[in-house]
């Protein structure tokens, strides 16, 4: 059984993101895996100053919320990020905290699996291209990970829509279902 971060993005109350999420989690859950859920609702995280203490220290300067999610994200085995995007992009808050990742770089990180979610109002194939480019930038620093796996959910954009989306809710279900 292998542990399972999922950490939301959106702050939007009833998120379509949050959504399919709840659907990938319980797809995850009935595979076997154990399943963390974090929501950035609420959370205070600062944009990284760039002042790169965290190399000679392994931690970060700046104290908040960051820091613990961090430190939740180096000891999962798979790592699972769902946003919504905007501007054909992973939202402000996603990337925000993958930049303050930063002290998991020269860290002894277990993840080696990072998937993707993500929902739009654009339904085109590509609209979640930047958003995978993005997250594949972050991975790519770390030697031991992969981007294993992403599901796109377009044509949703009213809060609450993807409650009544039986086709996306059925494809995060079984996308949850067969993270590794």
């Amino acid at each position: 059984m292998s542990s399972v971060l999922v950490i939301t993005t959106s702050l939007r109350a009833k998120s379509n993101s949050d959504i399919l999420a709840g659907r990938l989690i319980a797809g995850a859950k009935d595979a076997g895996h154990n399943v963390e859920h974090i929501s950035l609702k609420g959370k205070n995280i600062r944009f990284c100053i760039g002042c790169f203490a965290c190399h000679e220290t392994h931690e970060c300067a700046l104290k908040d919320d960051a820091v613990w999610i961090a430190a939740k994200i180096k000891n999962a085995d798979t790592v699972v990020f769902v946003t919504p995007i905007y501007y054909y992009e992973m939202s402000g808050q996603m990337k925000t905290l993958i930049d303050r990742t930063n002290p998991l770089y020269l860290s002894d990180y277990k993840f080696r699996k990072v998937y993707l979610l993500s929902t739009a109002t654009d339904d085109r194939e590509s609209t979640p291209e930047k958003a995978l480019n993005g997250l594949q930038g972050w991975i790519d620093c770390f030697e031991k990970a992969e981007l294993a796996g992403s599901l796109f959910c377009g044509g949703i954009s009213g809060a609450n829509e993807a409650a009544e989306k039986e086709t996306e809710k059925n494809k995060a279900y079984e996308f949850g279902r067969s993270l590794k």
